[in-house]
């Protein structure tokens, strides 16, 4: 029944979009695209889910995650992911009805199972549970196991920096990491996300793979027919390469870093924290235990780590010494004048600020074809675009 949506996504490469891929230029300057407006994406998402049998709450609060990526600009992430949703619940190796439980807990942490379910509604739950924990204590420190792909980290991380507190969010992936010095991948992409806000609108919002670079960005130099830079991949031999259809039949991501003398066990190191906090900590499957990336025949259960700390039990002026900080650091000279120093988040601000002057998400033509076949597929109504 899915099959045609699913070769659809794979054929025109839309698993993975960087994001400026999606826009148009590196400079992010748009380019034509179906302009759909925030509330007809999330109809359509919750309609889809609805339709196999998703609780109309559970859907929604998958909905409000995709938007959240394709609004924040990270294509990857959002309405690009439905099919891999779809594609887990219809072959019932995710339960997108049930709830997560508290296996156990104390004033200050808490071990949850997803029960298998969808993983923006046990990561919802989680992070829910966190700022609770926070505000009573001081922080909150949360694990989930049984847990399924929950789209992107900055979503759950946000939530508590609007609470006023720092959020961060980790979670272990799909293999695709090879170790420093191996020829095997053993580890995810492992996201780190941390999330503060200081004075007026100013944030530091940190939302960042533990690889090199994303898999998208991989396939797009494939489907070009273009090398790439020397440091994101391996081939099967163990060899760094610059050759994208070798590095995609590898599917061997180099860590932040990329090779040993650039510093890459770094970035190792941090996706290895990351398992240690998910996987490790929560029991789940890890490192190379979890299930191929796109493959729906076993359940995902990955583990899944929340945290919230409220600055107010330490020392006073928080806010006021972030955003210090980040105004020294704007204000720096910059190489080149027409290209400001940048602080985490705010490429996202720039990108919602034009979602939010369009009147809508623009979305690429090969992504509005898949869903138009998803739609026939579902015998669901296709997005409207804005008039």
């Amino acid at each position: 029944m899915f099959g045609s949506t699913w070769n659809c996504v794979r054929r025109c490469g839309l698993q993975a979009p960087s994001v400026w891929r999606s826009l148009g230029t590196s400079s992010g300057e748009a380019v034509p695209g179906t302009l759909i407006p925030k509330e007809e994406v999330k109809r359509f998402v919750s309609d889809c889910m609805v339709k196999i049998g998703t609780p109309v709450n559970n859907a929604e609060a998958l909905a409000e995650v995709l938007i959240s990526a394709d609004y924040r600009g990270h294509y990857s992430h959002g309405l690009n992911r439905l099919d891999l949703y779809v594609k887990d619940v219809s072959s019932k190796v995710c339960d997108s009805e049930v709830t997560p439980t508290i296996v156990k807990e104390s004033a200050a942490t808490g071990f949850i199972n997803g029960n298998n379910g969808l993983g923006p509604v046990v990561g919802n739950f989680c992070m829910q549970l966190a700022i609770k924990k926070a505000k009573e204590a001081g922080v909150g420190w949360v694990v989930a196991n049984n847990s399924n792909h929950y789209g992107i980290a900055g979503y759950y991380s946000l939530q508590a920096m609007e609470q006023k507190l720092i959020g961060m969010s980790f979670t272990n992936t799909s293999p695709f990491m090879v170790p420093t010095r191996s020829k095997v991948p053993a580890l995810g992409t492992n996201p780190i996300t941390v999330a503060a806000a200081g004075l007026g609108n100013d944030q530091f919002v940190l939302d960042m793979a533990t690889t090199a670079v994303a898999v998208g960005k991989i396939e797009l130099q494939r489907r070009k027919g273009e090398k790439i830079p020397y440091g994101w991949a391996q081939d099967k031999e163990g060899a760094v390469t610059t050759d994208s259809v070798a590095a995609m039949d590898a599917s061997c991501l180099m860590p932040l870093g990329g090779t040993e003398i650039n510093s890459g066990y770094k970035g190792y190191g941090l996706g290895l924290m990351v398992e240690l906090f998910c996987g490790i900590l929560a029991g789940s499957a890890y490192g190379p235990n979890i299930r191929k990336w796109m493959t729906a025949t076993t359940p995902a259960n990955l583990g899944q780590c929340f945290v919230a700390v409220d600055p107010s039990c330490f020392a006073p002026g928080f806010e006021e010494r972030l955003s210090d900080i980040i105004s020294q650091i704007k204000n720096l000279t910059p190489v080149d004048s027409s290209n400001p120093v940048l602080i985490a988040g705010e490429p996202e601000v720039s990108h919602m600020n034009k979602v939010d002057a369009a009147g809508g998400i623009r979305y690429h033509i090969n992504q509005i074809n898949a869903s138009k076949t998803m739609a026939r597929d579902l015998g669901v109504q296709e997005m409207k675009s804005a008039a």
